[in-house]
């Protein structure tokens, strides 16, 4: 980590941690960009952290007021993180995106489980999250890509799984609304945007700006 940074404190005034920034010309980037975030975005909470980030991630301040967030997801995700819960992620741009320090969860994707896919006829983000669906009980979801994962994942939270925390901001113009849409309608803690726009650069800022909250209030490792 640079030594301009510190493992504590909010990004606010002069502290500021980017677990990701390992230069200092990467660094002194990432906090320019955070100032100019905050200024555009706002800087009340660890809401406004995540737009912020989100932000960045796509280079458009707009997707700030695209963000969702439902029954606290951010306190849900901490505490999962707490206790070292998975991370499971649809694709493995998410998985490779997700920040490996400052916690000690695994993280899992769910292409590697995806066996059955052919024999389905189904994509294979959707076979590898029915395939895993005995471990989303506590756990972080990401779903950064595919609206079948999504979809996959809400109609087993209706069958009665319990995930910590949805982060889920799949892409496209074939259900990708839609399947934000009915994730907000659940009752587990998410994270989502509106519309057809997303990401896996949206939905691993948000989940490396979770990681960051988290790491600022423990030894980073």
């Amino acid at each position: 980590m640079p030594k301009e940074s510190s493992p504590r404190g909010d990004t606010t005034g002069n502290t500021y941690i980017d677990l990701g920034a390992t230069t200092a010309e990467a660094y002194r980037i990432s906090e320019k960009s955070r100032r100019m975030a905050r200024k555009e975005v706002g800087d009340e909470g660890y809401e406004d952290r995540i737009r912020q980030r989100c932000s960045i991630a796509v280079g458009d301040f707009a997707m700030a007021g695209l963000m969702r967030f439902s029954r606290d997801p951010v306190h849900a995700g901490l505490a999962a993180l707490e206790r070292g819960a998975p991370l499971i992620t649809d694709i493995r741009m998410v998985q490779v995106g997700i920040q490996k320090k400052g916690h000690s969860s695994e993280v899992v994707c769910a292409l590697d489980h995806a066996a059955s896919a052919g024999q389905k006829g189904i994509t294979r983000s959707r076979a590898g999250i029915l395939a895993l669906s005995d471990r989303l009980d506590g756990a972080i979801v990401v779903i950064g890509n595919a609206p079948s994962a999504l979809l996959s994942v809400c109609d087993l939270i209706r069958e009665g799984r319990t995930p910590a925390l949805v982060i889920g901001t799949a892409v496209g113009f074939v259900n990708a609304a839609e399947s934000k849409e009915l994730l907000r309608t659940l009752p587990v803690p998410s994270i989502s945007n509106e519309g057809t726009r997303g990401g896996t650069p949206v939905a691993v800022a948000a989940m490396n700006e979770i990681i960051t909250i988290y790491a600022q209030n423990h030894v980073v490792s």
